[in-house]
């Protein structure tokens, strides 16, 4: 599994530091300090999920208390974003919009013809 991009992340962990894998994450401005990365598995990782059903978890405590961590697949388990209360019809409204993608249909240049 690797860390990636995703669109609200808002800092890099570790992004000069050679002995680490960079981590893409969103640090939220909460009392908590959650911090929110996004792992992409390769193909034999999935299958792997897919058979087992299992994921493992490594993390450094420093020997200090373990701070409370959390896995999902679902990104609203963790975060919700602006766009999350929109509608379907607003996402492919919008998705239209950034594409340039007009509703309806272009009116001829010529008349119609009509059929007997």
């Amino acid at each position: 599994m690797k860390p990636v991009e995703f669109k609200h992340q808002n800092v890099v962990f570790a992004k000069d530091q050679p002995e680490y894998q960079p981590l893409p994450a969103l640090k939220l401005d909460s009392p908590q300090g959650e911090v929110i990365a996004c792992w992409k598995m390769d193909w034999k990782e999935r299958l792997k999920v897919l058979i087992t059903g299992r994921v493992w978890v490594s993390l450094l405590s420093f020997n200090k208390p373990l701070t409370p961590s959390y896995v999902t697949v679902y990104r609203k388990e963790v975060f919700s974003a602006p766009e999350d209360s929109l509608t379907n019809i607003q996402r492919l409204s919008q998705w239209m919009r950034s594409r340039q993608v007009r509703w309806g249909f272009k009116k001829s240049k010529h008349s119609p013809v009509s059929v007997p």
